[in-house]
């Protein structure tokens, strides 16, 4: 099921978010995937090859995963928080900062 345009608008650098994924496993199994973290980067507006970026910390390990918008993969998305200002479009910088300073950061964003 495709992304309905509100989705798509919501979708900004700092919203915290849930997207759960289709998975193919074995004997062509399908099963659905949830990948939680923070929008740290949206490309390409709403052209056919736009993208956004979603990095989690599993395990004290930094995870970022690429999602093209129109993916028929992404099967729905969570808005967990969306923040009301915002003052970067990309949050690269989030890569060199501890998780403790993140959450400082993510307090700014969301009041």
């Amino acid at each position: 099921m495709p992304l309905t345009q509100e989705e798509i608008a919501k979708i900004k650098s700092g919203t915290h978010l849930k997207v759960w994924e289709r998975v193919v496993g074995k004997d062509n199994k399908e099963r659905e995937t949830p990948f939680e973290g923070l929008v740290i980067a949206r490309k390409h507006g709403t052209e056919v090859g736009a993208t956004f970026t979603v990095r989690a910390n599993i395990q004290n390990i930094g995870v970022e995963k690429v999602y093209p918008i129109y993916s028929p993969l992404i099967k729905r998305i969570e808005f967990l928080a969306v923040p009301k200002r915002r003052k970067r479009s990309k949050l690269y910088y989030f890569r060199d900062l501890s998780a403790k300073k993140i959450k400082d950061k993510l307090k700014k964003f969301y009041k």
